[in-house]
């Protein structure tokens, strides 16, 4: 196959399924790694697919783009984990704990297998699969039901349903865009409401973001940025969005590759131990630059 050949059908299959990784491509197409990476860096200065860490995406997201659970499992890789392997801190053994619908939540559910007693609400069919998967019995797994979106969560009036008999200790809640003035936000107006009743239902409120989510907007406002009682996310973040963000939510944890910057925000002191069973509010640490 010629390069050119090669190229347009890469594209089209981003186009089809929202993103490629370079280790399937090269499988697929029987050439190495460094030829795909080649390919993708084409098409990437042509400006018809982004290039991201380990492999390529769509381009040109508005306020409605929802891309497909795959399209973004594979960006921002090391950002992502770093942030589910703090977030993974806040969990002890026998809480009863939400995680909505993305790929950082789905990282998380990857460190949350091995703890004990946990009873875990999701409506993202990825996290209750990698759950399912550790075959813990001591673990209960509840999936809300309802209807099927590309980014593979369950929404609307069936899991709202579900979700609104509840009483959760914390929600780990992912989130497609972050700004001062809409808050958290969704492109699918139906995945808003799901996760407005996931909020209701905890107590407390965590939310995972990378850096690229700062000045994203979807189409739907989940809640206000003061909402938010811990938001964890990464040491690329923006020098101003991190000053906006030390201000409104309750707590704001920065992770970097080798430690973490955790900040109150002024007048809003972290929620208390709520004792066995419950979510202790994250350790106040200096701050690391």
């Amino acid at each position: 196959m010629l390069a050119r050949q090669r190229q347009a059908a890469i594209l089209e299959r981003v186009r089809a399924t929202g993103g490629v990784r370079v280790t399937e491509l090269a499988a697929e197409f029987g050439v190495s790694d460094m030829t795909i990476r080649r390919d993708l860096d084409t098409l990437h200065e042509q400006g018809v697919l982004a290039k991201v860490h380990g492999g390529a995406t769509t381009t040109g997201p508005g306020s409605t783009h929802e891309p497909g659970f795959h399209a973004k499992s594979v960006r921002q890789l090391p950002e992502k984990a770093a942030i589910a392997a703090r977030a993974a801190e806040l969990v002890r053994p026998g809480a009863a704990v939400a995680l909505s619908a993305g790929t950082t939540t789905a990282e998380l559910a990857r460190r949350l297998v091995d703890v004990p007693g946990l009873t875990v609400v999701t409506n993202s069919l990825p996290v209750a699969e990698i759950l399912h998967a550790g075959d813990r019995t001591d673990q209960t797994v509840v999936l809300t039901g309802g209807v099927r979106t590309p980014s593979d969560a369950l929404v609307g009036p069936l899991a709202v349903a579900a979700i609104r008999s509840l009483h959760l200790d914390l929600l780990f809640l992912g989130v497609h865009g972050i700004s001062e003035r809409a808050g958290f936000t969704t492109p699918n107006l139906m995945e808003a409401e799901t996760d407005r009743a996931l909020v209701a239902a905890a107590d407390r409120l965590v939310v995972l973001a990378d850096h690229t989510k700062w000045g994203t907007v979807g189409i739907s406002s989940i809640v206000e940025l003061s909402a938010a009682d811990v938001l964890v996310t990464d040491d690329r973040l923006d020098p101003q969005a991190r000053q906006v963000l030390d201000e409104r939510v309750g707590e704001l944890v920065v992770v970097a590759g080798a430690g973490t910057t955790s900040r109150s925000a002024p007048g809003r002191a972290p929620a208390p131990d709520r004792g066995p069973g419950r979510v202790a509010a994250p350790t106040r640490e200096g701050t690391a630059e």
